[in-house]
């Protein structure tokens, strides 16, 4: 399972992280990030990382704001969330899908990611964006 923390509210151009912890299996094969759910509108890709080279993917909405981070030791994922906007309100979801061959994020650098593709999911965290 993935267990998020993290979140909460900020004002705008404040500053919030999230991090997601995997408990039961390692993350070192895997591809974890998170998606993020506004009320009436689809579950949209923000960032996300291979955990074994590190390379990000961004949604173009978060970039040079947002950075992701990993430490494979602590089994751990890391959202840094600045610059932040009422727009960036919504629920934030950790999830992973399996990479072994740390190819999944070659030409997704966009984080426009299907969340079909992803398999194991925390349980959300509300990150609100207000003054």
């Amino acid at each position: 399972q993935l267990v998020e923390s993290g979140g909460g509210l900020a004002q705008p151009g404040g500053s919030l992280s999230l991090s997601c912890t995997a408990s039961g299996f390692r993350l070192d094969y895997y591809v974890i990030g998170w998606f993020r759910q506004a009320p009436g509108k689809e579950r949209e890709g923000v960032s996300f990382i291979t955990v074994s080279n590190g390379r990000p993917s961004y949604a173009d909405t978060v970039k040079g704001r947002f950075t992701i981070s990993r430490d494979s030791g602590a089994n751990t994922a890391y959202l840094q969330m600045n610059a932040l906007k009422p727009e960036d309100t919504a629920v934030y979801y950790c999830a992973a899908r399996t990479d072994y061959s740390a190819t999944y994020l070659q030409g997704r650098t966009n984080g426009r990611l299907n969340p079909g593709d992803f398999t194991i999911w925390g349980q959300g965290t509300q990150v609100t964006v207000s003054s």
